[in-house]
């Protein structure tokens, strides 16, 4: 069976302003997740699974439906506000879902083959791709998951600060700890993460970091779903919690219930976090369709 890949897709995208996962970036308007969906289809997934917000589909559908059928199945996922399904009555007010580590739990009903977690406004080339498959097709099982580990220093910005989740690896190359760095930038020449109380800490050009490339079987629901709902119940007055995927890679590792095997790639990332990144991200992709990487036009 096929691996899936699970775009998420949700976010309102506050900071870039607009509905960024649908923008165009390629020289026919193609966006990201044209670029990911085309790599994806050359390495081998069987289907495309779109983590949305309800009000998106009819835009979803009419951008991608025309240009995929026949080439890739695809459905439909929908993060909602409704916990009822998890068996939490309260009704707890938020302006945003609850995360990256419930896009994927809402999955749990559509998705039963292998299947990697992407984020749709993230350039990921089709080298991760790649190696993601031959990792689900050969490797996962219940107690053994995945991360594409990019160097830190191919993933900034230069408009701003960004998230990374920083990984620590052990000798055998599986990933020992992660942290969310919610303030990453490159200062002076060193790259810097900064906390709360406004001190800096460096980090090595090539530490590797997530940018939210997983590789997942089936079984991580029934664990996702228990410290979904213990969660809720721990931040239901704290409307801007967020349940983050490495959340969950936390509780398995330290609980040696799974490793996450940390797949290294040299390849540069690039995506939207700010609105000003989009020149840059044209640029790119027009080097790439220039060299030969991609055709002028995808599909």
């Amino acid at each position: 069976m096929k691996p899936t890949l699970l775009i998420l897709a949700a976010g309102m995208a506050s900071r870039y302003g607009s509905m960024k996962q649908i923008d165009g970036f390629g020289p026919n308007g193609e966006t990201i997740i044209d670029y990911s969906i085309y790599d994806a289809i050359k390495a081998g997934f069987g289907k495309i699974s779109f983590i949305i917000r309800e009000e998106f589909l009819d835009s979803f559908k009419s951008i991608f439906e025309p240009k995929l059928a026949g080439k890739i199945e695809t459905d439909y996922i929908f993060q909602t506000f409704d916990l009822k399904k998890y068996g939490i009555d309260k009704e707890i007010e938020r302006a945003k879902p609850w995360g990256t580590g419930h896009a994927i739990l809402e999955a749990q009903k559509q998705i039963h083959e292998p299947f990697c977690v992407i984020n749709a406004d993230d350039f990921y080339g089709y080298e991760a791709f790649k190696n993601m498959v031959d990792f689900l097709t050969k490797e996962a099982n219940a107690t053994t998951y995945s991360i594409v580990g990019y160097k830190i220093g191919n993933t900034l910005s230069e408009n701003g600060s960004v998230s990374r989740g920083v990984c620590q690896t052990d000798t055998a190359g599986n990933m020992t700890e992660i942290n969310e760095r919610t303030k990453v930038y490159r200062k002076n020449g060193q790259i810097v993460y900064e906390n709360e109380d406004g001190s800096t800490h460096p980090l090595a050009d090539d530490t590797p970091v997530s940018m939210n490339f997983w590789g997942f079987t089936p079984d991580v629901f029934s664990v996702t779903e228990q410290l979904f709902i213990d969660f809720v119940h721990q931040n239901e007055d704290k409307p801007k919690a967020e349940f983050f995927i490495p959340l969950i890679a936390d509780y398995l590792i330290k609980h040696h219930k799974a490793n996450f095997k940390v797949i290294p790639t040299d390849a540069k990332w690039f995506g939207v976090t700010y609105k000003e990144d989009k020149e840059t991200v044209q640029e790119s992709i027009n080097k790439l369709v220039e060299n030969g990487t991609y055709p002028t036009k995808l599909w």
